[in-house]
């Protein structure tokens, strides 16, 4: 662990969520966008991530999100930036095609830059774990301004608490 990979914070919470999982011998899948990678990669950094670990997808772009989560032209007609019934639709689609316990998923606005909603404003990430009963779904603003690596990781580590709550059922669903 001295490579400094993943950042200490998203570490920790990668391990308490794979620790978790192996013990109620359940799986994870991951839908990312904002978060580049960051959420997968860390979970799979962790010993036996081979017995908990389903797959992930990176849908950073809406061209992703056709191919590989389910989405139709519809979606880009309507698409106004990262929202909670985004993540929702996401989530509860690459879980079901990928047949994991849980599926977690985040959209944000990572920065530098940005629009002038909420959503669209740096540091806005919008977060779903889906499971095949419901959904929990939360927003979270990280304060954090443009800081894109920052975001990233805080979107990361939101990602995974929302994650190890709803695995401990500590979130609503």
């Amino acid at each position: 662990m001295a490579s400094g990979f993943p950042p200490p914070a998203v570490r920790e919470m990668a391990f308490e969520v794979s620790a978790l999982l192996k013990e109620r011998s359940e799986t994870v899948c991951v839908a990312e966008t904002a978060a580049g990678g960051l959420i997968s990669a860390s979970l799979l950094s962790t010993p036996g991530a081979s017995k908990i670990y389903k797959g992930g997808l990176t849908l950073y772009t809406l061209e992703s999100r056709i191919a590989f989560a389910g989405w139709t032209q519809d979606h880009l007609k309507s698409y106004k930036g990262p929202t909670e019934d985004v993540v929702k639709g996401l989530a509860e689609n690459v879980r079901g095609t990928l047949s994991a316990t849980y599926c977690v998923c985040e959209s944000g606005t990572a920065g530098p830059t940005g629009g002038n909603t909420r959503n669209r404003t740096p540091g806005y990430v919008a977060l779903a774990v889906a499971t095949e009963k419901a959904t929990s779904m939360k927003e979270v603003e990280t304060g954090l301004g443009g800081d894109r690596e920052g975001n990233m990781v805080a979107f990361a580590v939101e990602g995974l608490k929302l994650l190890r709550d709803v695995i401990k059922g500590n979130a609503k669903l």
